[in-house]
């Protein structure tokens, strides 16, 4: 029994020494921190590939909250911050484009009719101690969520798939694009600004999607939200090369519109652009009606893979 003991532990070591030598990891991780955190990640990858692949709604809810505690351990390590966990798929991990935080996020499906997303806000520290935001959602709990600030308490849900910067006034200001498989019917996209009080604290939301500009002038919406027909293609994204985010215009594909679960897109595309503080929408982008194809599309999100690679530091 002693000796498979020997071997077992010899054969995690050759292992962890083999993985370490493959990947280059941040200078901020010392070799004592680096072993801790690829053993965790081992346990990470098997835990997320149950909670997103098992088929017992039980085993899914036990796999979710094992892979939440092995996460929150893994911060811990001093300087973890700069650790990616790129092998840990079905999980997103997003680093703000300035490298102040990231963001975990993901979902947990209970059955065709119901899921949750989880997440959390991870800060950079000089210090490399942890400093950590889980966030809840409260989806299920809220009639309109374009009208109000949230806070990690109370967050809208959702697995990120981008986040861009845009400042105003020297503040920086993260918009947020993430999509929640909502039931069997349909899927949900939510756009929002992310942005941080004086005390350091995540909040959601907030007037900053201007339609003062419309032939119909509307109030400000705090975040956007997209529902549509199960599968259906839809851009919901920033696109660097206009500099300016697009939206699939939707229309019920069967003239019902009280169903949201039947709207497609039907070709055309609106907008939002930064200016002041805001993102100013745009009607109608495009006043040349594009042929099949020829529209912008973002990558489907199962191709994305969630990458994690931190991007350079600005200083």
């Amino acid at each position: 029994m002693m000796n498979r003991s020997i071997i077992f532990l010899t054969v995690v070591f050759i292992t962890l020494q083999s993985n370490a030598q493959e990947r280059t990891f941040d200078k901020h991780l010392n070799k004592s921190s680096l072993e801790i955190l690829l053993l965790k990640e081992d346990s990470l990858k098997e835990y997320a590939t149950y909670l997103n692949t098992d088929s017992l709604p039980e085993d899914r809810m036990v796999s979710d909250s094992i892979f939440t505690k092995i996460l929150v351990r893994a911060l811990q390590v001093p300087h973890s911050f700069y650790f990616p966990f790129d092998s840990v798929l079905g999980i997103s991990k997003r680093y703000a484009p300035d490298s102040s935080f990231r963001i975990f996020t993901w979902t947990i499906t209970f059955d065709d009719y119901y899921c949750r997303q989880k997440g959390a806000i991870q800060l950079r520290t000089s210090d490399g101690k942890l400093k950590l935001f889980p966030l809840r959602d409260v989806s299920e709990f809220t009639n309109n969520a374009e009208d109000s600030v949230r806070t990690a308490k109370n967050w809208i849900g959702a697995t990120y798939y981008n986040i861009i910067k845009t400042t105003y006034q020297n503040k920086p200001y993260y918009t947020l694009f993430g999509i929640d498989p909502n039931n069997a019917m349909s899927t949900m996209k939510w756009m929002e600004v992310l942005h941080f009080n004086e005390k350091g604290e995540p909040l959601f939301g907030g007037p900053f999607f201007s339609y003062e500009r419309d032939s119909v002038p509307q109030p400000a919406k705090y975040r956007i939200h997209l529902e549509y027909k199960k599968d259906a293609r839809v851009l919901l994204d920033h696109i660097p090369d206009l500099d300016m985010i697009l939206v699939d215009h939707l229309i019920s594909e069967n003239d019902d519109p009280k169903n949201l679960w039947t709207y497609v897109p039907d070709g055309d595309q609106e907008g939002f652009k930064w200016e002041n503080g805001q993102w100013i929408h745009i009607n109608k982008v495009f006043t040349l009606k594009l042929q099949d194809g020829q529209a912008p599309l973002e990558k489907p999100i199962k191709e994305q893979g969630f990458p994690s690679k931190i991007p350079p530091r600005k200083n």
